[in-house]
């Protein structure tokens, strides 16, 4: 239940009053005894019914941006109110402006609290990532306001609150650079401190493998999470764990560019750098227009962006440019990799499905991220093969090159990461050769090694 205070002028009071009734909403009116003078109307309402009767009385004359207080009611108990509590119990209706804008501003922090939890949650992302612990991960994500200028960005966008709007862009902005300065520092102390091996191949720990470079399911992700926290913004519902899931896209990634620097992978730092920001993006994309879809638009766009002076139209106009290019350019590299990472992962399977190699089978494709083209540097494509123990396939790394070059037209480096395993016959345990009958029982792998790949002394936490 929400109980609502308007303050009405004389000439307002009747035009109010005969709306409420119209909606049989029951209320209170008193005079106001302060220099304002007028009268305080003070109704309860169902929370679903919020913007239907606030849609009512703009339309008897009474202001969007009047005098309103917005609280809640334990429950109310007038003449009408089981009625309207059945009328809109299943209706759908979302927070009105104001309200969306103080639930938006209630989930952000102030400046210095804000860069805090970012640095912690930045570092408990680095531990996590180099011990390959997801609980130790999410733990991480949980913790991270990034939630708060995603939600105020769109919201100042869509509404026109141009302050909220630049405030929040600057405090994401400051967001990412915390985070992987954060990142960047823990692990630089962790290296020198001799907690972490010097010589780390860090593409070897899986988490951070997984997010090496832009790809079809980071977009997606992105897209979604801030569709979904636009949503449960506009609705009376909490949105803690659609935080939590804004910052799984984000605060892992930026703690992989900060490790990747401090182990000199400039390659992983670029492409993570690029997923943290297309990811990035991606969500306050998402947020502006689930918001607009909403019907949150109120938004005059040459006010917006014209400014009250000429310098301030400069700096506006410029502002918009850059966010323009780097949207832009961000849109084009991450369009580019998805489509590459499409062919090479068609053409490695039409190598290994081939005749030639009939006993192994792909495990996974991995592409790191090297650039916009045509700036870009060669791509390194890893190929994790599995096969059984006594086969070899030594030319597999050229023939996989050759069939991505041709697919692509790209030159590429191919890097094969072979995992052996043995497989159980009836009665008997066997080496894996070619006489072996498999059952239908699955073995784990027993050995793994590696042919042409970039592992130098990979590190196995405890």
């Amino acid at each position: 239940m929400r109980l609502i205070q308007i303050l009405v002028s004389d000439e307002q009071r009747d035009a109010v009053t005969a709306a409420l009734e119209s909606e049989n909403v029951d209320y209170v009116i008193s005079r106001n005894e302060s220099d304002a003078g007028g009268w305080i109307v003070e109704f309860p309402l169902p929370t679903d019914a919020v913007g239907t009767i606030r849609d009512t009385l703009e339309q008897a004359g009474f202001p969007e941006d009047g005098y309103t207080v917005l609280g809640n009611a334990e429950t109310a108990t007038t003449p009408h109110s089981e009625e309207l509590q059945d009328r809109f119990a299943s209706d759908f209706d979302p927070l009105t402006r104001p309200e969306l804008k103080s639930k938006a501003q209630d989930m952000s922090r102030d400046p210095t609290s804000f860069v805090a939890m970012i640095f912690f949650s930045a570092i408990i992302a680095t531990a996590g990532l180099l011990v390959g612990s997801p609980a130790v991960v999410v733990g991480s994500m949980v913790i991270a306001p990034i939630v708060g200028p995603v939600l105020t960005t769109g919201v100042g966008g869509v509404t026109g609150d141009e302050k909220m709007f630049r405030e929040s862009i600057w405090l994401q902005g400051l967001g990412v650079v915390v985070a992987v300065g954060g990142a960047f520092l823990f692990a630089w102390l962790l290296r020198a401190g001799g907690f972490v091996p010097a010589e780390l191949d860090i593409a070897s720990i899986q988490p951070i493998a997984l997010r090496i470079s832009p790809s079809v399911f980071s977009v997606v992700v992105g897209l979604a999470s801030g569709a979904a926290a636009a949503f449960g913004l506009t609705t009376k519902g909490p949105t803690s764990l659609i935080g939590v899931m804004i910052a799984a896209a984000l605060i892992p990634t930026a703690a992989t560019t900060g490790i990747a620097l401090v182990w000199e992978y400039n390659v992983i730092a670029f492409g993570t750098l690029f997923l943290l920001v297309a990811t990035l993006i991606a969500i306050n994309v998402a947020v502006f227009v689930t918001l607009w879809a909403l019907g949150y638009q109120r938004v005059q766009w040459r006010a917006f962006l014209s400014g009250e002076t000429r310098r301030k139209t400069v700096a506006l106009g410029l502002t918009a440019v850059l966010l323009i290019a780097v949207v832009g350019v961000t849109a084009v590299g991450t369009g580019q990799q998805i489509t590459f990472q499409r062919s090479v992962n068609q053409a490695a399977h039409d190598v290994v499905d081939s005749d030639q190699y009939d006993r192994a089978s792909i495990v996974s494709v991995g592409v790191e991220y090297t650039g916009v083209k045509p700036f870009s540097a060669p791509e390194n494509v890893t190929v994790s093969i599995s096969h059984p123990q006594g086969t070899e396939y030594p030319e597999l790394a050229n023939d996989l090159k050759a069939a991505i070059a041709e697919e692509t037209g790209e030159n590429v480096t191919v890097h094969v990461q072979f995992q052996t395993y043995q497989t159980s016959s009836t009665g008997n345990v066997t080496n894996g050769t070619d006489d072996d009958q498999p059952s239908s029982v699955a073995a784990r792998p027993t050995a793994s090694t590696t042919r042409g790949s970039w592992l130098k002394h990979p590190f196995h936490p405890p």
